[in-house]
């Protein structure tokens, strides 16, 4: 699982490279008032860290649990099914992007 993550970190660093060259694109808010922009890219960093951030606390939630250092076996578990969602829907966003890239690519101008 980590290998992934990491792979994912590197993509979203890679992309900060490239909202450093367009700085004035920018994601706005579904209702339209534009009071809340934030980069794309910065999205993308965040959901990254935070999927990291879970997978942590699934691990250290499982190591305690072996240790015998008061976790409960429903909290390891409830945390290791966390961090396993976050990452299935940080891997559906990585490959919808992908195809959305792919799509731009094949197109003919």
């Amino acid at each position: 699982m980590i290998p992934a993550i990491n792979s994912m970190t590197t993509a979203t660093q890679s992309l900060q490279g490239l909202s450093g060259a367009q700085t004035g694109i920018a994601a706005t808010s579904a209702l339209g008032s534009g009071t809340a922009s934030t980069p794309f890219s910065d999205l993308l960093t965040d959901a990254v860290g935070q999927v990291n951030q879970l997978e942590s606390q699934a691990r250290s939630a499982v190591a305690g649990l072996m240790n015998g250092a008061g976790v409960d076996v429903h909290q390891a578990m409830i945390a290791t099914q966390k961090a396993s969602m976050a990452f299935e829907l940080a891997l559906a966003v990585r490959n919808k992007a992908v195809q959305a890239y792919q799509q731009v690519i094949g197109m003919q101008f």
